[in-house]
């Protein structure tokens, strides 16, 4: 199992496949690195020698900001619009679509699961048990 940036790559998928298991790496960047380093996009994971792995791990290094250097900036970023009181960082504070999607009904990956609002339900009584003849 190739390991690049720290990452595990799955072994049996294509090279082509496998990278975009990086943080910031996606197929379009995936098959640009591919041709950078002079690899196969259709070899398998596992079938990479030490210096196809050392030549995509440089590539990385050098040219693109991935992994835990990008989740740093995304996150510093978002803290910087709720600071600053933007309505975009507004809208990430209260947990609500950010980029302009109707909340009347939908977004519900952002809001989270449906809460009741305003339905009291009555507990029914237990039902008496009839007396027993004797």
């Amino acid at each position: 199992m190739p390991r690049v940036l720290g990452i595990d790559l799955p072994k049996e998928k294509r090279i082509e496949a496998a990278l975009p298991y990086i943080y910031g790496i996606g197929p379009a960047l995936a098959r640009k690195i591919l041709t950078d380093a002079g690899i196969d996009f259709n070899k398998r994971a596992k079938d990479l020698s030490e210096e196809e792995v050392s030549k995509i791990t440089s590539i990385l290094q050098k040219e693109y900001r991935t992994e835990g250097d990008l989740r740093r900036e995304v996150t510093q970023n978002i803290k910087r619009l709720i600071d600053i009181g933007s309505h975009r960082g507004y809208r990430h504070k209260r947990g609500l679509p950010v980029r302009g999607q109707r909340t009347r009904t939908n977004a519900r990956t952002r809001k989270g699961k449906r809460r009741m609002v305003g339905a009291i339900v009555k507990v029914a009584a237990p039902a008496a048990k009839p007396a027993k003849a004797a």
